[in-house]
Parts: structure tokens; C-alpha cells; sequence
């Protein structure tokens, strides 16, 4: 029985999910197809890659992912299926695909078709598809070898000899915030040094914690989360409404709005002590 994963930016207020699995199972009935997330964000691609790559990992080998993100950001004539790590991972060519893999995937290849196709005539193409990769686990037969298809890098954050500075990839419904700062960038730096975590409004958090239990209530408190990602937050409060903070967008950076207008993300940097 072949694993599928949805991850979208669909919502769930009507019937197009349900009409994309009932066109999965209508090629394959014994797909079992399993939601990752329905409310990825257009706006914020490293958002989507953060949830995207730290469930696809968990799951065991050919899975199939589909990701229909900022589907018709552009002219779409082509779809990607891609082979990373031995799974697979179906996707518009908008760049997503390098920011979930991080690099660049073993296999890719281009489905073609008219670029009139409706957006629920597309996914029946994707689920045809799925029910080839599903008989063989292999896209060799599927489109054609593709290598330019566009790329776009995770946001790294910014690194010196005495801070690094991470910016907001991600909040989540309590309103923690996870930084694109990971555990082993982290310990690289920090040499066994002091750190202080310094936040918007020059909010500063001096420790790491296990868990919420290691401060008292509406105290802030900052830990690696189950990804590896430095995550702050307030203790039985809501650290982004609390210090204004916001996640980064793919509308304001392309326009190109300025520090002055407004922060199209927010930032921690973390100063190291000698």
C-alpha cells in the first residue's frame, strides 16, 4: 500500500481537498493518503519548506509527496517529480522543491502539459501519475530528465565571529516562534562561550531550557525544538503578539519594502561573550 502525502495552501472551507483525494483513489484505491498541513502559506515559501521537510523525514521510504503551494504563481505548463532520499516529491516549478530538499534532489523530471488546464484538471494529472510511481517507485518512466527548473535557498541566517542572526521561519498556533538557527550552527559558534538571545525591543533571554517547567509563567524562555530549530517563546503566554513579532514574506520581499516601512521579518540575534 503506497503512502501519499498532502501538503497545500488550499484551506479546508470547501471541497477541493476532498475532490483531490477522491481523484487519487479513483486511479488507485489502496493509496493510504495521509495530510500533512492544508494551510501552508503563499507568502512565506520557508515556512512551507520548515513544515514540509520535517514531516517528509519521518516518513519511511517511497512515500509520495504532493505539494501544491503558489500553484499558479506563474504560467504553469509543467509539473516536477522528484526522487530525494528515496522518496518522492511531486511539486510546481516555483522553487519549492530545493528549499524542502535543501539540495539538490538525485533525480528530477518534468511532466509537461497544455497550460489550460483548470487547477483540478492538474491534480488529475498528478494523480495519474502518483498511481504510475505507486506500481514501480521510480521515475524513470515518468516525464522527462530536467535540470533547470528554478531554485530558491532555505534562508540562512547571518553568521560572525560573536553573533549569529536568525530570522522568524515559522509561528505557530501558541504564538511560539521558531528561528532559522539549528542546533549544530549553534554549538559551531558558540565555542562554550555565554550567549545572550537579544529579541525586537531589545528583549533578552541569557539560557537555554528542556521544557516550559524551567521558568515561571509569562517568563520567556528560549530551547531547540524536536527539528533542531532554535524555538522562543512565553511561558503560558504568546511571544509574537506579546514583542510584535512576524515571520517572513515572499510578497513584501519581492516588492522590496523597506526597514523603514516595515519589517517584511523578524529577527533574534544571539551574541556570544568572551
Amino acid at each position: 500500500m503506497a503512502i501519499v502525502t498532502l501538503s497545500t495552501d488550499i484551506g479546508q472551507q470547501d471541497y477541493i481537498v476532498g475532490a483531490i483525494k477522491g481523484q487519487l483513489l479513483s486511479y488507485n484505491q489502496s493509496l493510504n493518503i495521509v495530510d500533512i498541513s492544508h494551510y501552508l502559506s503563499q507568502s512565506n515559501f520557508p515556512e512551507a519548506a520548515y513544515i514540509c521537510s520535517n514531516a517528509f523525514q519521518h516518513f519511511p521510504k517511497n512515500t509520495i509527496h504532493i505539494v501544491l503551494l503558489h500553484f499558479f504563481e506563474n504560467k504553469v505548463n509543467h509539473l516536477l517529480v522528484a526522487e530525494h532520499k528515496g522518496q518522492f516529491i511531486i511539486c510546481a516549478d516555483n522553487g519549492i522543491l530545493m528549499m524542502i530538499t535543501n539540495e539538490r534532489p538525485s533525480k528530477v523530471h518534468k511532466i509537461s502539459f497544455s497550460n489550460s488546464k483548470t487547477f483540478l484538471e492538474t491534480t488529475n494529472l498528478i494523480a495519474q501519475n502518483v498511481n504510475e510511481l505507486s506500481k514501480c517507485f521510480s521515475i524513470d518512466t515518468i516525464g522527462e530528465i530536467f535540470t533547470e527548473y528554478l531554485t530558491k535557498l532555505p534562508l540562512q541566517p547571518t553568521i560572525s565571529n560573536n553573533w549569529i542572526k536568525g530570522q522568524i521561519i515559522f509561528i505557530d498556533n501558541f504564538e511560539n516562534v521558531v528561528i532559522n538557527i539549528t542546533k549544530p550552527i549553534f554549538e559551531e559558534q558558540r565555542k562554550g562561550r555565554r550567549f545572550n538571545i537579544v529579541l525586537k525591543r531589545n528583549e533578552v533571554i541569557e539560557d537555554l531550557s528542556d521544557n516550559y517547567l524551567s521558568v515561571g509563567e509569562g517568563e520567556k524562555i528560549a530551547w531547540f525544538n524536536s527539528a533542531g530549530y532554535l524555538e522562543l517563546a512565553v511561558n503560558k503566554g504568546n511571544m509574537a503578539g506579546l514583542f510584535g513579532l512576524q515571520g517572513f514574506s515572499e510578497i513584501n520581499y519581492k516588492e522590496g519594502k523597506s526597514m523603514q516601512n516595515k519589517l517584511f521579518y523578524s529577527t533574534a540575534t544571539i551574541f556570544f561573550e568572551d
